[in-house]
């Protein structure tokens, strides 16, 4: 079969595009089921496709990105803080300096594959014997034999340490955001740069305030004497308690709006959004005779 492959230009063709189906049978169309990319490449390549003879990467490579979830009060998202987190992640061994390699030790050209990385071994395929490149067994792909690895890491260049670091939270985060800390993320390979950490932010709600962007919202309720003859009400605000004025004949549902007290600008705490109170007027299921009979003269009023 092979043979009548090679010398046939059609065959080839048809071999060429569909694989060993496309040869199968007597000259009808190709029975496209019995297709697969897959085996062709493992025929040709021994399940390395386009990779065979390629020599494995051995110089430094930078460390991966960590990431750490930290959950900060409504008030540090606010005006900003410090928080202390502890992190493990991998760092450049001290004794090789990433290297992985005992101080002192040779590191020699392989043998085996002359420092290449790869070796050539002879399949049988469809097409007859075939030559293809395989990592080299004895160096693993480096192309280097190591007459002695470190101690302190085990040849990795890295080792796993816990550390505490100190995070600054800037004014005026939100939930979700993130922040990057350079260069805290794991070592990279061979005396590599490391990565960076991620730190990402929850804010944990406050029950007294809903935040939307720089706006504060909350809510107050007051009396319907005071709704109706007006009032300055005590309003809890971030910044502590303030006056706020309410007018005379405040209907219910009313906004009342504090300006400057809401959140910052990200970063920025000099400029800062609104408070906005919403107004719950309080109407009372049980009232004394005394009160029943203002509330009388009141409506005799209104008349």
């Amino acid at each position: 079969m092979a043979a009548q492959v090679l010398s046939d230009k059609d065959l080839r063709a048809r071999y060429d595009q569909f694989g060993e189906a496309g040869v199968k049978g007597a000259g009808g169309a190709p029975n496209m089921q019995d297709f697969d990319l897959g085996d062709i490449f493992e025929t040709f390549f021994g399940g390395q496709a386009g990779a065979g003879g390629q020599r494995r990467r051995s110089g430094p490579t930078e460390g991966d990105d960590l990431r750490f979830d930290l959950e900060i009060d409504f008030q540090t998202a606010l005006f900003g803080g410090e928080k202390k987190i502890r992190i493990t992640h991998l760092e450049t061994c001290g004794t090789c300096t990433g290297s992985g390699v005992a101080p002192g030790a040779s590191v020699n050209t392989c043998s085996t594959c002359g420092g290449r990385g790869v070796v050539s071994q002879v399949v049988s395929t469809i097409l007859g014997r075939m030559q293809q490149q395989v990592r080299c067994p004895t160096c693993g792909g480096t192309g280097t034999v190591v007459e002695k690895y470190c101690g302190s890491c085990d040849g990795k260049g890295v080792n796993k340490k816990s550390k505490q670091l100190t995070i600054t939270i800037p004014p005026g985060v939100e939930d979700s955001n993130r922040l990057r800390v350079r260069g805290e993320g794991d070592a990279g390979a061979k005396g590599g740069p490391p990565g960076d950490l991620y730190v990402f932010l929850s804010v944990r709600p406050d029950p007294r305030f809903r935040r939307e962007g720089m706006e504060i919202y909350s809510e107050y309720s007051v009396s319907y004497v005071d709704a109706i003859l007006g009032s300055t009400l005590k309003v809890p605000t971030v910044d502590g308690v303030i006056d706020l004025q309410m007018p005379a004949g405040t209907q219910p549902g009313t906004t009342l709006r504090a300006e400057g007290k809401g959140a910052p600008k990200l970063n920025n705490v000099n400029v800062r959004g609104s408070h906005y109170v919403k107004v719950k007027v309080e109407i009372p299921q049980k009232i004394s005779n005394k009160e029943r009979e203002l509330v009388e003269q009141l409506k005799a009023t209104a008349k």
